[in-house]
């Protein structure tokens, strides 16, 4: 049985570990999160009661709880996953990804190294320091037929995105200068259960049922590769246990849309699976779609070549993008609970789980 500490873990990817973590193996998990606006135990509640699951309440930026966490788990590996991740929000106040990603992740890498000198000869051999980062860091895409590989050049769009090109860059130096045992991996975007309303497909299913307007950037011809988030728990499990100390991997769902693609499945599964919430006088979803002005820096195109990580590692998404995005839209409808504790800010009064 391994000691995992999730960085992060409270938030849409990490619970997500977490969960995959207790269910389907026998490891303990470590859960560490600062609980931001993103961060919902709620979210973990069907793994809370575990004897393998731990809550800690820590800022990653805080070298004495670090430490102390480190030396009361012993863990056998770390997945760093805690970061401020909205873009719009970097925009609008970069201060926050700087601290959280750049000088978060730089003390947590230093508590890592000091907790790892000292462990002894077989255990500092078999630990392992997994960084989740983005796609983002790459940029965008130009051609209709180039995709993102692990030795494609960084250029970083929006305060985000350089942060997270930033902490990449961080890891892979301690790895080089200091030989602690690192992984990196590069992500598509991820959607499904118990995703914050604020990223593009929560915020179109729960504007749809309140009748609000569905507000698309631009043309809406912006494309991403869409990666359901219980694919890639596996695929980031998968990594920590049987990755190669200093590779990196892509991770992606093989399912590229334009934005406008996904809002339009979107209404479709609506009209079938919800048709009587509709709201008075509204004859269908799609009728909501809004255009509104492009944000500053935003990419065109993103695409994953994930080959690596299906060559050398065996992964591959179960899930296609109709299939997990049915389940998504369902999901939504069946736990309004959830949602509507996270739009009226109820949820942040909650403290679930197993605390310390």
């Amino acid at each position: 049985m391994r000691t995992i500490l999730v960085t992060g873990g409270a938030g849409f990817i990490g619970s997500a570990v977490c969960r995959h973590i207790i269910d389907q193996t026998k490891d303990r998990v470590i859960n560490l999160d600062k609980l931001t606006y993103a961060g919902n135990l709620t979210s973990l509640a069907q793994i809370s009661g575990s004897d393998r699951y731990i809550f800690e309440q820590a800022d990653i930026c805080d070298k004495e709880a670090l430490d102390r966490i480190f030396a009361q788990y012993q863990p056998d590996a770390v997945m760093h996953l805690a970061a401020e991740s909205h873009v719009d929000r970097s925009i609008d106040g970069p201060g926050d990804f700087i601290q959280t990603n750049l000088v978060g992740t730089y003390t947590l890498l230093e508590a890592t190294r000091a907790y790892w000198k000292q462990l002894p000869a077989a255990a500092a051999s078999s630990f392992r320091f997994h960084h989740i980062s983005t796609d983002e860091v790459f940029g965008d895409l130009h051609g209709t037929d180039d995709l993102f590989t692990e030795t494609t050049p960084y250029a970083p769009s929006s305060p985000y995105s350089a942060s997270k090109a930033g902490s990449d860059h961080l890891v892979r130096a301690w790895q080089r200068t200091y030989g602690l045992p690192t992984l990196v991996t590069n992500c598509s975007n991820n959607y499904g259960p118990f995703h914050f309303p604020e990223k593009l497909i929560p915020v179109m299913i729960l504007n749809a049922l309140a009748g609000r307007p569905l507000p698309v950037y631009g043309k809406g011809n912006q494309i991403r590769d869409w990666l359901y988030v219980e694919d890639h728990a596996r695929a980031l499990y998968q990594v920590v246990t049987a990755g190669l100390v200093g590779e990196t991997y892509n991770i992606g769902g093989h399912n590229e849309r334009q934005n406008i693609e996904v809002v339009q499945l979107i209404c479709q599964l609506l009209e079938e699976l919800a048709p009587q919430r509709k709201v008075a006088g509204l004859k269908q979803y799609k009728d909501l779609i809004t255009y509104v002005s492009d944000r500053p820096g935003h990419d065109l195109r993103y695409a994953i070549d994930a080959g690596k990580i299906e060559r050398e590692l065996g992964w591959r998404p179960a899930e296609t993008f109709e299939t997990g995005l049915r389940k998504t839209v369902q999901w939504y409808l069946n736990n309004e609970s959830w949602w509507t504790a996270v739009l009226n800010g109820s949820y942040r009064l909650e403290r679930l789980g197993n605390t310390n």
